[in-house]
């Protein structure tokens, strides 16, 4: 089966990501990076993608979930599957959960906004 192309495709990262992490996957080289890699999407499709810490500390992987793609065309009908390609618009938007990791950099709380003191 031949997949349409993906006009738009949109992602979610959980809510629990800090500012730090939401100003890296919000830069246009991030939207522009996934429109590179993607390749094939299905909605409900999660990757982990790494978001740089800018500095020392762990790495911190982002769960990333296909929410919704719209297929190219005058209606912009959402599909189940699409093939992304350079074109691609990327989109964001937040779910419910929290970001796992031991990265306290440029954070006092750390990607969570928890304090675990």
């Amino acid at each position: 089966m031949e997949l349409p192309e993906a006009d738009r495709v949109v992602l979610s990262y959980p809510e629990g990501l800090s500012g730090w992490g939401r100003d890296q996957v919000e830069a246009d080289r991030y939207r522009g990076y996934f429109a590179r890699v993607l390749d094939r999407v299905a909605v409900g499709d999660v990757r982990e993608e790494f978001v740089d810490v800018g500095c020392c500390g762990d790495s911190l992987d982002v769960p990333f979930r296909v929410e919704r793609i719209e297929a190219v065309g005058a209606d912009r009908d959402t599909v189940d599957a699409a093939v992304v390609t350079g074109d691609t618009a990327v989109g964001y938007e937040t779910r419910v959960g929290d970001v796992d990791g031991g990265w306290r950099v440029q954070s006092a709380a750390g990607p969570s906004g928890a304090n675990p003191d």
